[in-house]
């Protein structure tokens, strides 16, 4: 089944790894999917598709569209459907020398590197500076104008109506080192204890950097050999001059530089000593990571395998049922509870439900049981399905204070596993926790599905009564302000023919004796079901909006 099978899970050691962790590559030509396991359960699924592939990290030079204090925020045009949202605590002082690089051609402390974050997300920067708690100051305003351009990458990918989240503090990252043009300081990761190597590592990078050059150290520096370091360096320095060549050339809005695929920078971020086994069903993806394995970590050589099977790889080890399970709305617990998830535009709610009744001097211990279960289940599933945002849990009542924090201290302990920053909120009186976790990207179901036509993704839908009845209503509104005798209605083709059913004694002969008009009903299929638009036939225009009541009651929900 596997390429070099002779030893299925190489360099396996009981005492060595805490967590069996495992990647799966599944490649077709319309889907990509990787599934990362922990001890034989899928603890994150990604999902890259031909129409919504990967951006964060990419840079674009972008133009100032508006520039609004009011909300400390600038919207930028990047080129994509909606304008880029660049918040003023995201605008870095590097004006100057942005200025210079189209017009013509050492702080040092520890911090975080971008693996405390998402993986795909590019480096969070050093400890804020003075300019730094400038940007954060209520009261800072940049100095942008409408029409500048400005060089801006993105961090954070457009969600439903919001676009993309983008900017100016430039990160390009690496598998040991993440390089900070436009920066001075040389960072090293927390991670990192040794003095000694943190004073080796330092002296590799800032050898090799120019000025207006900073970098942030990895993790997985830790104890690499000084050229394989160097070697990732000089291939982002040379990337960066990609980059400025580019901006020579470039007219706003353009992308300048396109970040690393979804299966480059999973393995970029995720690939380490921790992980036993990376087997792929694609040989052209194969070959690609058995190279990158070749030079950012030779040892874990034998852990790469290329799946051969003819059963679908994620069938054959057992996790296609975990894929499926994803994006259902119930998620059934082993104690008998469950837990239901509605995912809206603003936040994500989980109710967690008990499913069977327990005798009342048993119900405090059983509710106990069934929260504590809830909360590692759906700290899975955050992981799993990428959902990040405000998220809002409604645990089954506790009466115990104790008990309360046992639910509370179970999901910090959770949580702990998750690299996405996250925030939680001691349980309320009303039973309920808040949680904000960092999202970078829509979640997995949102990549891969998209809103019902017929009900815009509410699961109701107008009752088609309801909707004869608003366009009735426009109608007399319509013949009460002109003087015209013809219109022309479209509907979906459902509502069309409930409309025209009956031919003399259809609602639309109805109208037409009772308002004494002309009306022709034309299907549309474009037009939503609880939908209707009026064109006026003898001026020969849409007429839908100049007659709705000014709070728009009468106008269906799209």
């Amino acid at each position: 089944m596997y390429q070099n099978q002779n030893k299925p899970y190489p360099n396996q050691n009981p005492n060595r790894f805490k967590v069996k962790k495992e990647i799966f590559i599944n490649v077709n030509e319309n889907e990509m999917r990787i599934a990362i396991t922990e001890d034989d359960q899928m603890a994150e699924l990604y999902v890259e598709t031909p129409d919504k592939v990967r951006t964060v990290g990419d840079i674009y030079l972008g133009k100032v569209q508006k520039v609004m204090p009011g909300i400390r925020a600038a919207f930028v045009n990047i080129g994509q459907p909606i304008d880029g949202f660049l918040h003023f605590s995201d605008i870095a002082n590097n004006t100057d020398e942005f200025s210079a690089l189209i017009g013509d051609e050492d702080g040092d402390y520890d911090t975080s590197d971008s693996e405390e974050g998402d993986e795909n997300a590019p480096a969070s920067r050093p400890e804020k500076s003075k300019e730094g708690r400038q940007r954060d100051n209520p009261d800072f305003v940049p100095n942008l104008e409408r029409d500048q351009e400005i060089l801006v990458q993105i961090v954070k990918e457009p969600i439903a109506k919001k676009g993309s989240r983008i900017t100016t503090d430039i990160t390009l990252a690496g598998r040991f080192v993440v390089l900070m043009p436009f920066s001075k300081t040389i960072g090293v990761s927390k991670k990192i204890y040794n003095y000694k190597e943190k004073r080796r590592l330092r002296k590799i990078v800032s050898d090799l950097l120019t000025a207006n050059l900073g970098a942030i150290i990895r993790t997985n520096a830790e104890n690499v050999d000084e050229e394989i370091i160097k070697k990732d360096i000089m291939i982002l320095l040379d990337k960066w001059k990609i980059i400025q060549d580019a901006l020579k050339e470039a007219t706003a809005p353009q992308l300048v530089y396109k970040d690393a695929t979804m299966v480059s920078s999973v393995m970029r971020d995720l690939l380490n000593d921790q992980v036993d086994r990376i087997v792929i069903d694609d040989k052209k993806t194969y070959k690609q990571i058995k190279t990158f394995v070749n030079w950012a970590a030779p040892h874990l050589e034998e852990c790469v395998y290329y799946y051969k099977g003819r059963e679908p790889i994620f069938d054959a080890v057992g996790i296609e049922k975990d894929v499926e399970s994803a994006f259902s709305r119930k998620v059934w617990l082993k104690s008998g509870g469950y837990i239901i998830i509605e995912q809206t535009e603003a936040m994500v709610v989980i109710d967690v439900n008990s499913g069977r009744y327990a005798a009342k001097k048993e119900q405090e211990m059983n509710s106990l049981k069934t929260n504590l279960e809830a909360a590692r289940e759906l700290c899975h599933q955050l992981r799993l399905r990428d959902i990040g945002g405000i998220i809002v849990v409604d645990f089954i009542d506790l009466q115990d204070e104790k008990n309360k924090k046992k639910i509370y201290d179970e999901l910090k302990k959770e949580f702990k596993k998750d690299r996405a920053k996250s925030n939680l909120v001691p349980m309320t009186e009303f039973g309920l926790i808040q949680i904000t976790r960092q999202r970078i990207r829509p979640s997995v179901l949102a990549t891969i599905s998209e809103a019902c036509p017929m009900c815009a993704g509410t699961g109701l839908v107008q009752a088609k009564s309801n909707t004869i009845t608003s366009i009735e209503r426009w109608i007399q509104r319509f013949l009460s302000a002109t003087r015209e005798r013809s219109l022309e209605i479209r509907v979906h083709p459902t509502m069309s023919g409930i409309l025209n059913a009956g031919f003399i004694f259809s609602t639309r002969y109805k109208w037409m004796f009772r308002y004494r008009m002309k009306i022709v009903i034309a299907p549309d299929p474009t037009i939503h079901l609880n939908d209707f638009k009026a064109f006026s036939i003898s001026r020969g225009i849409e007429v839908t909006g100049e007659f709705m009541t000014e709070s728009g009651d009468d106008q269906p929900a799209e």
